[in-house]
């Protein structure tokens, strides 16, 4: 099935259209609970330091990703395309794993 077709054929937001729509507006949700999450982390107490880090690490990754996604459909870098946003993730995703990978067995190897 083409995007178009799966969308009902509707274009994607463009500037503060964005907070007219209701899965857009879901990111001030994400705002507002992904700040509480920092601050909830930040401040408890936990008896392995590891887990608080990657917990924070997480909420941190999740905040940049959606503000970086707001501010790429508020300035229209979509073009209306439907697919761009998977197609930018994905090459992210795949570079920042293949870097991983490579320092990881750097690592390994010099142990």
């Amino acid at each position: 099935m083409a995007p178009a077709a799966a969308s009902g054929g509707s274009t994607l937001p463009r500037g503060f259209a964005v907070f007219a729509t209701f899965p857009d507006l879901l990111f001030i949700f994400e705002f507002v609970f992904g700040g509480l999450v920092w601050i909830l982390v930040a401040s408890s107490l936990v008896p392995i330091p590891l887990i608080q880090g990657w917990v924070m690490f997480v909420s941190v990754f999740c905040f940049l990703a959606t503000t970086t996604l707001l501010v790429l459909y508020i300035i229209g870098a979509h073009g209306g395309e439907t697919s761009w946003v998977t197609l930018v993730f994905s090459y992210v995703a795949t570079l920042l794993y293949v870097v991983h990978a490579v320092f990881s067995l750097i690592r390994w190897k010099s142990s």
